[in-house]
């Protein structure tokens, strides 16, 4: 009689068991109109392969015995008590694209849920299409692979399409050459990051996203050459001066520095170096971060003169994602670089990857 009573008493309690669990998974299941229940900053990871509830996850709902919380898409339904995941009692949570495709935690992006990735109209469906210029280099790249995520523009990519919903991989790169993407055709691409500074004219023709980072223009050249110790830009104007095609650089050597000498316009940066080197031209005028690497790393004796001043009353130059004119998405990848810019992570990358030495600023 006792192993049968025993056994009574077991099933007894399995029997509670599982309405406990049933009764908590009921109070927090996927589906809340504010996104993860339990949780304050209504983020989101998928569940790990154990099953037990992963570093990100809605901390209310975990601790509850909740069996999942909704992403800011509302649209993690895979992960709902009815998946009966709730009897391991497991704390999941959908991405913010739906779905935890790499089973790695991530936190939801605090986008509306029209930019979540099932909803995006990008060219492939639940894919990211980035764009940059082949080759590119340090410090916006590293070893001419924006795949792999390093350098600042890299970097700034992979996090855009997280903060997206994006995993990585869901990002696809194509290459675009700088001067044909500034243009009214069609694009291959969902968006492009090659340093593109967002101008009046060239917004008639593409569009642009919020700024991802404040530049200023400034000048390179080596050690002998007759601008090496220049202070004031009156000191550049018997110069002959260099830089890349259909870049700002360019249009601030005619406007700004306005030297008796035409410019030299190269198709690119390495090109320009080329000629310099070649004493062909007096000096590069190209963005902050770029002229860093130049005068280190791409010549010998390489002397950044100094920076050029914003002119008075003018917003910072700014550099910004470009899209097809008219994309559908280029309301949520700007409400992305906001978000990013809002909590610090654009200043974050802005400190790893570039140079943070000064420059003089020339008068």
């Amino acid at each position: 009689m006792a192993p049968r009573r025993s056994l009574q008493l077991i099933i007894a309690a399995s029997a509670a068991l599982t309405v406990a669990l049933t009764g908590c998974a009921s109070q927090g299941s996927a589906g809340s109109p504010s996104g993860a229940s339990g949780s304050s900053s209504g983020s989101a990871s998928a569940s790990s392969p154990s099953g037990s509830a992963t570093s990100g996850s809605a901390s209310g709902s975990a601790s509850s015995g909740s069996a999942s919380a909704a992403s800011s898409s509302g649209s993690a339904t895979s992960g709902s008590a009815t998946s009966g995941s709730a009897t391991s009692g497991s704390a999941t949570s959908g991405s913010a694209s739906g779905s935890a495709t790499s089973g790695s935690a991530s936190s939801a992006s605090a986008l509306p849920a029209s930019c979540a990735p099932s909803q995006l109209q990008t060219k492939k469906a639940n894919t990211l299409t980035i764009a940059t210029d082949q080759p590119v280099y340090e410090p916006w790249f590293v070893d001419n692979k924006p795949e792999n995520g390093k350098g600042f523009e890299g970097a700034v990519a992979y996090a855009v399409a997280e903060e997206l919903g994006y995993t990585k991989d869901q990002v696809a790169w194509v290459r675009a050459s700088f001067d044909s993407v500034i243009s009214p055709a069609p694009k291959d691409f969902d968006f492009d990051i090659n340093e593109f500074s967002i101008t009046p004219d060239r917004a008639k023709v593409v569009d642009f996203s919020s700024g991802y980072y404040d530049v200023a223009q400034a000048i390179v050249t080596i050690k002998g050459s007759k601008i090496a110790k220049a202070t004031s830009i009156a000191d550049l104007k018997d110069a002959k001066l260099g830089a890349q095609i259909g870049t700002t650089s360019l249009q601030v050597i005619d406007e700004q520095i306005k030297p008796t000498q035409k410019p030299a316009a190269f198709n690119q940066n390495i090109d320009a170096v080329a000629a310099l080197k070649n004493g062909q031209i007096d000096g590069i005028v190209t963005d902050l971060p770029t002229a860093f690497y130049m005068s280190a790393a791409q010549l010998d004796n390489g002397v950044l003169v100094g920076q050029l001043p914003n002119p008075a009353g003018q917003t910072p130059e700014q550099f910004g994602l470009l899209l097809e004119k008219g994309s559908p998405i280029t309301t949520c990848v700007s409400a992305a670089v906001d978000a990013l810019r809002a909590d610090g992570t654009l200043a974050d990358l802005a400190t790893t990857w570039l140079a943070k030495a000064g420059a003089p600023e020339l008068k």
